[in-house]
């Protein structure tokens, strides 16, 4: 479990096709890996993933082909998301975050906004209907409110914190990002009986 909160900016520095998926070492760039042990979590652009090997500055994990299905992609040289797992005494700054990736949307648009920037995403609509105006929505990991929703297609404040902390400085329109609906629609939709997310 995460908060959506980003602790650092990585990079994947090698990706290697495995028979299972691929196996990927991430420079950790400032996230403390002194308390990480093999088996932990780490979300990557919002994905859980388990490291399998740690190095001082560098971890590797292995995405199967059911997550690379789900995902945006891991091209070689990426700029990443990252954060450690949540423990139950952290601050809950963000919104709770599994880590479980549940489509991929499209920047629609990215621009400057007074000293803000407004970042628009289409989502496919089978998503969308869990996508609310005030609510929680992970895009890449990071947890953000959203301001407006139009039909398949959400839009999101950026103050310029979050885009010198994140890899959002690197987005373009038509660019590809992981997105992970509030955990809270999940349930209201259960209870409501309602057809559950694919």
């Amino acid at each position: 479990m995460f908060t959506g909160i980003i602790a650092a900016v990585g990079r994947i520095e090698h990706v290697a096709t495995t028979a299972g998926g691929v196996k990927m070492r991430i420079d950790a760039g400032s996230l403390p890996l002194d308390d990480v042990g093999l088996g932990d979590s780490i979300a990557v652009d919002g994905v859980c993933l388990t490291v399998v090997s740690l190095a001082t500055r560098a971890f590797e994990v292995d995405v199967s082909r059911e997550t690379l299905a789900c995902v945006a992609g891991f091209p070689r040289n990426r700029a990443v998301n990252l954060e450690k797992a949540l423990r139950l005494s952290d601050r809950l700054g963000g919104h709770l975050v599994s880590g479980h990736v549940d489509g991929v949307g499209i920047v629609e648009r990215f621009e400057p906004l007074g000293d803000n920037s407004l970042l628009e995403i289409s989502v496919p609509p089978e998503l969308a209907r869990y996508i609310a105006r005030k609510g929680s929505v992970a895009v890449e990991g990071a947890s953000l409110t959203v301001n407006e929703v139009a039909g398949a297609t959400f839009s999101v404040n950026l103050i310029p914190h979050t885009i010198a902390h994140t890899n959002f400085a690197a987005l373009r329109q038509g660019a590809r990002v992981n997105i992970e609906i509030d955990l809270l629609a999940r349930y209201v939709e259960r209870m409501f009986g309602q057809t559950p997310l694919p």
